[in-house]
């Protein structure tokens, strides 16, 4: 036998069901990444310029959400910046240039991977007073760094395949990911509808 559900106060039932409301927003953004996925596995020119697009707007909202931890955290907060601003130039210069970045990003592969295991490090070492499982970004980071040096022994056309790969299966298990929450939000909602108010 289940226990109770605990009474919700009003305001706090209020905004939880305005939340859980649009649970169908992640239906859409889950179908929209399984169809970035699937264009990227086509390896074509689309899938290239998809590529080009997709860095430039995770860059962007990468640089901002750097600068809202920047505002919250109490020290490191010039590396938060300087990632902010590294990563909303990338993200301006990647969406004007999409086919560019796509090539340069497959021709200097191994080098994202090494600054993307160099940042995960960074952040896990940042913030293990905070986050007990600080050890996870650790070993991450480290992974990445490996996975670089064995991206750097391919050339030019398996990197360029790889890229594509990679990016695949990351929008594939974003939009997964998607429908978990669309899922999680559309049943929290009904707990919330159905649990007696305080």
């Amino acid at each position: 036998m289940s226990a109770p559900t605990p009474p919700l106060g009003t305001a706090a039932a209020e905004a939880v069901s305005g939340v859980a409301r649009f649970w169908w927003l992640f239906l859409i953004t889950g179908l929209a990444w399984l169809a970035v996925g699937f264009i990227l596995f086509q390896y074509d020119a689309a899938s290239l310029g998809t590529v080009g697009y997709l860095v430039g707007f995770m860059l962007l909202f990468t640089g901002i959400e750097q600068f809202v931890v920047a505002s919250a955290v109490e020290g490191w907060k010039w590396a938060w910046i300087l990632f902010g601003i590294f990563f909303v130039l990338g993200g301006l210069w990647a969406i004007f240039n999409p086919f560019a970045t796509a090539f340069a990003l497959a021709t200097s592969l191994g080098l994202l991977f090494v600054l993307i295991g160099v940042f995960w490090v960074v952040e896990a070492l940042a913030t293990k007073r905070a986050n007990p499982l600080w050890w996870l970004g650790l070993v991450s980071g480290l992974l990445m760094i490996g996975l670089a040096w064995w991206v750097s022994q391919q050339n030019t056309l398996e990197k360029v395949l790889t890229l594509l790969t990679f990016a695949a299966v990351w929008a594939i298990m974003h939009g997964i990911g998607d429908f978990i929450r669309a899922v999680q939000l559309r049943r929290l909602g009904k707990l919330v509808e159905q649990a007696p108010a305080a």
